[in-house]
């Protein structure tokens, strides 16, 4: 396998991850009064536009060149920390 192959597998487990995270929100954002829960849910597309974006990339890094891959590694890493960063903000406002 090679390093790209590992590199797109992590990431779409890192993907995964993130789906059980919005879904775990979504759910959250169900309970909470009314007032609250525009609040939420707007957060919650904002995960699944980030979301949407991450998945994009890793296609184009799925469909990469070999020796191109790694010139896109520095682009996913970014939508990955933002997405994580995403993820972080919306648990902590939820609590």
């Amino acid at each position: 396998m090679s390093s790209r192959d590992e590199y797109v597998r992590k990431l779409q487990t890192k993907l995964e991850e993130w789906n059980s995270d919005i879904d775990a929100l979504s759910a959250r954002a169900s309970e909470v009064a009314t007032e609250v829960k525009h609040e939420y849910n707007e957060q919650i597309e904002v995960l699944k536009t980030k979301q949407a974006e991450a998945r994009q990339k890793i296609e184009e890094l799925q469909k990469a060149g070999e020796n191109a891959w790694v010139d896109l590694k520095a682009g996913i890493e970014l939508a990955k920390t933002a997405m994580g960063e995403a993820i972080d903000s919306a648990r902590a406002r939820f609590k």
